[in-house]
């Protein structure tokens, strides 16, 4: 058999999956930047306040957090190239419903809480179901490069999407934004419908959904590693959420000069994960979640930027820095997730990863209105800078997130023959443990 120049060039984890994945997840991520911006700007046009865009957002999430269990489970049962084609459609239809009645010209607050509820859902299944098939898509010690390149390649769409979304929605409006983005959920879904899941293994049955729950429940809280950031990002994320999708909007729209200023932005965050992506192809940290959690530090900057306010260049500065230092988390994370966790039961641990993480967010961003009404803007943003600070120092405590130690196979051999070789996910061994996340960053 003649191998072609490109396959025989191409690493053993790059395969068809890993290469299907990585395109839509740039497909996506093209067209979910801007049309995050898309959104908030939508509501400020149709005459909403900062309380309107925090509901709109509170609205997304919501399902999110309500549904996002149920989704781990299914996405552990059924073929989970198919939850994700199902959530895709979901998501095209739910955006161009709202790309129609926002080119309609009269938007109502209660149309778009409802458009935005129906994305939320779908990502709730969606979520899960990436995840275990992006981690079950890879094996080897190479993982975390395979990890971080595939964030890379995500996270560069993601600042394109997030600059050229901006200028679209100064030049043209948010409707025609989130048109793009039904296209690019159709899309992507297209691609992801191709997915091979003959490698995974046929599901025994079971006892049902809440005993696949119950599972991964006990699957999770094994893990102080695991629990304990999940509980760290749950602060970190909310507020972060709330700074950048409520107040961002609205420190862009009276300091900085609208929408094009701040998604140019949000663009040097971009290259700040891409950049940070780029690093984590050659750096491998031993200490996996110490060197990670110390980069989460960073994400209070951003808060603190948009309280003094700093101008454009300063805030683009600041948040380029934090894009780098959350790349360092998440594939850190990643490949932790990919080492530790049973790949049968992935995509239910990732549900508990995400539900913990988000679990606040729709209070945060719900609350973010009046927290500007009662304390100011300035103050408020302060707070969500001091949080991040905070909760992270916490979780340093924990001494399996100081001590944890990147697998290999001078350690594996260390360990003896009962220890799981790198190429298999499992669970956690003789204290050897590595490790996504919005986000923490999803997939």
């Amino acid at each position: 058999m003649v191998t072609s120049p490109a396959a025989s060039r191409r690493s053993s984890w790059a395969g068809r999956n890993y290469t299907l994945l990585t395109a839509a997840a740039i497909i996506t991520n093209l067209g979910g930047h801007g049309a995050l911006i898309a959104a908030a700007f939508a509501v400020l046009d149709a005459g909403g306040d900062g309380g309107d865009v925090g509901l709109v957002a509170a609205a997304r999430t919501l399902p999110l957090v309500l549904f996002l269990l149920i989704g781990g489970a299914v996405a552990d049962r059924l073929p989970r190239h198919r939850v994700m084609v199902a959530a895709n459609s979901l998501n095209c239809v739910s955006q161009a419903a709202f790309a129609v009645v926002v080119l309609a010209g009269d938007p109502q607050l209660w149309q778009m809480l409802l458009l935005a509820a129906l994305g939320g859902t779908g990502q709730a299944f969606f979520g899960p179901a990436s995840e275990g098939m992006l981690l079950s898509s890879v094996s080897g010690e190479q993982a975390g490069r395979a990890f971080a390149l595939y964030r890379m390649a995500m996270q560069g769409a993601g600042l394109g999407g997030a600059a050229l979304g901006g200028l679209m929605v100064a030049m043209i409006g948010p409707g025609w934004v989130l048109a793009v983005d039904a296209v690019a959920f159709a899309a992507a879904g297209a691609l992801r419908a191709f997915l091979d899941v003959s490698h995974i293994p046929p599901r025994a049955p079971g006892g049902g959904l809440l005993a696949d729950l119950r599972d991964g429940w006990r699957e999770f809280t094994g893990r102080p590693w695991l629990w304990s950031i999940v509980a760290q990002f749950s602060v970190v994320v909310a507020v972060v959420g709330a700074a950048e999708s409520v107040f961002g909007p609205l420190v862009a729209e009276d300091e900085l000069g609208g929408a094009g200023p701040w998604g140019l932005a949000l663009g040097a965050f971009g290259a700040g994960t891409v950049c940070g992506a780029l690093l984590m192809t050659r750096w491998k940290p031993r200490r996996l979640l110490l060197a990670g959690t110390l980069c989460v530090f960073p994400l209070a900057a951003p808060s603190a930027a948009l309280a003094v306010p700093l101008p454009v260049a300063g805030l683009a500065a600041v948040l380029f820095v934090s894009g780098v230092a959350i790349e360092v988390f998440g594939v850190s994370w990643m490949t932790a997730m990919h080492q530790e966790i049973p790949e049968e039961k992935l995509s239910r641990v990732a549900a508990y990863d995400w539900f913990g993480s988000i679990a606040m967010v729709p209070l945060a961003t719900a609350l973010a209105g009046p927290a500007e009404q009662a304390f100011g803007r300035s103050p408020s943003l302060w707070g969500c800078a001091v949080l991040v600070v905070v909760v992270t120092a916490a979780v340093l405590f924990v001494p399996d997130v100081r001590n944890l130690t990147r697998r290999t196979k001078e350690v594996a051999a260390s360990q003896g023959p009962t220890a799981q070789g790198p190429t298999s996910p499992g669970p956690q061994g003789a204290g050897v443990q590595e490790t996504v996340s919005l986000e923490k960053p999803s997939a």
